[in-house]
């Protein structure tokens, strides 16, 4: 998942992780990306500890006579929040002033091993791309990128699919789903639309109007695996959903 910053790409998350799981779509690891974490929240998840905090402690906390990479495992594998069909970790904060290249390195290792234990890779990750290196990731089956209904979050959408050719990442379709969209969309932010995908490789998934469902389960805090089946938020996801996931 990838978007400008408030398009609802953590939202979009929880529902994807909430289709896969109902689907039996699983083992699923998920991947919170983003520095501002809050995808546990989504799921009803407590946190336990961020990989930005383990790979801190790292620097001074590895006991006599275990190795920073023996020490970094143990310490990931104790941050997993398991759940019903899929784990969730959190990437945390981006690290702080001083040299890290080892223990990214030694993260991003820790990581490629874990993800092989699992049918399913989710990323939520933040509007920019270049945070795929620190999960060693060179190639996404999909890639959700999500819009606001404004021409800046098509813009930033446009940018995203641009982006992962000049990282290396090989991209296997690159979908992009509007949300949160009006009942009577503007012509102009169609047109802007249809042009963005005329001139990227991007995929029009499909648009997921504004729920007062999904609204009011976000204003009391809870978790959107319980969502009602008919839920509109639901119902168009799972229709976008069905049509790239398998």
């Amino acid at each position: 998942m990838a978007g400008k910053g408030g398009t609802g790409k953590t939202t979009i998350t929880a529902l994807l992780i909430r289709h896969m799981v109902k689907k039996g779509l699983t083992p699923i690891l998920a991947v919170d990306a983003d520095a501002n974490a809050n995808l546990n929240e989504l799921l009803g998840l407590k946190l336990y500890k961020s990989l930005g905090e383990i790979r801190d402690s790292m620097k001074t906390d590895t006991p006599a006579g275990m190795t920073k990479s023996n020490f970094m495992e143990m310490e990931i594998n104790k941050a997993i929040i398991e759940a019903d069909g899929f784990d969730l970790i959190v990437m945390g904060q981006p690290e702080g002033p001083g040299c890290y290249c080892m223990a990214n390195s030694i993260l991003a290792q820790v990581m490629e091993r874990l993800a092989r234990g699992y049918r399913y890779l989710i990323v939520d990750n933040e509007a920019g791309m270049e945070h795929l290196s620190r999960l060693n990731l060179r190639q996404i089956y999909t890639l959700f990128v999500i819009s606001d209904p404004s021409s800046r979050g098509v813009l930033t959408a446009k940018r995203i699919a641009d982006l992962t050719r000049s990282l290396g990442v090989e991209v296997g379709r690159k979908v992009l789903i509007v949300n949160r969209t009006p009942i009577s969309m503007p012509a102009e932010l169609e047109a802007q639309i249809r042009k963005a995908v005329e001139e990227t490789d991007l995929i029009l998934g499909g648009y997921v109007p504004f729920s007062q469902d999904l609204f009011e389960y976000e204003t009391k805090q809870m978790p959107l695996l319980g969502l009602r089946d008919d839920a509109e938020a639901i119902r168009e996801t799972d229709r976008i959903f069905e049509k790239f996931i398998d």
